[in-house]
């Protein structure tokens, strides 16, 4: 696999969120409690998204964006999304985004108006320590593209190679890791997300 697998250039975008939430928090002149509140999340950890201390999860910003008003490609690019019939992503063009620790994410549909899905590249790394399970609302899919990825659904493991995928409902703790394989240490997959 080598340098095939390698994160999007676009990740720079992500030290900008932080600035552009608290930007879009002040004009409409919400509170950091009450937006906090509002998201259902503590107010310390809100704080430290806010200021960067901490990467913000793709599920939270779906939820700040809502709470604001906006679409959340404004909040990791800056830009309004432009299309409304379709959308094209070139490869490595994906805006970077943090969804959860332990996985790399590059957004392919960022500059779709009101999309209801939200498709997404994962970069997984076998000398990372795989990433805790998580729930979110939703379905997911997952599409391996490259390298083996393990995904765990509930109590379950499901061992995946290039072309395999599964579906799941989202709300059941999953995670996903890569594993070694004669490619390297690099796996990806795509994912779909309706939450």
């Amino acid at each position: 696999m080598g340098d095939k697998f390698s994160p999007s250039p676009e990740a720079g975008q992500l030290s900008q969120i932080p600035g552009r939430i608290k930007e879009f928090r002040e004009i409409m002149e919400i509170s950091a409690i009450d937006m906090a509140r509002d998201i259902e999340i503590p107010l310390e950890i809100y704080e430290k998204y806010e200021s960067g201390g901490l990467d913000i999860p793709i599920s939270v910003l779906y939820k700040i964006s809502n709470r604001l008003g906006t679409d959340t490609t404004v909040l990791l690019t800056g830009d309004d999304p432009r299309m409304e019939t379709a959308s094209v992503c070139r490869a490595g063009k994906g805006i970077q985004v943090e969804r959860y620790p332990g996985y790399d994410y590059s957004s392919l549909a960022y500059n779709f108006k009101d999309r209801s899905m939200e498709p997404l590249l994962v970069t997984l790394d076998t000398t990372k320590a795989p990433a805790p399970l998580v729930c979110h609302s939703g379905q997911e899919f997952n599409y391996v593209v490259g390298g083996r990825v393990r995904v765990t659904v509930g109590k379950r493991d499901y061992d995946l190679e290039t072309g395999d995928s599964i579906y799941f409902d989202a709300r059941l703790p999953h995670a996903q890791c890569a594993l070694e394989s004669e490619g390297g240490n690099l796996a990806q997959f795509i994912t779909i997300i309706q939450e």
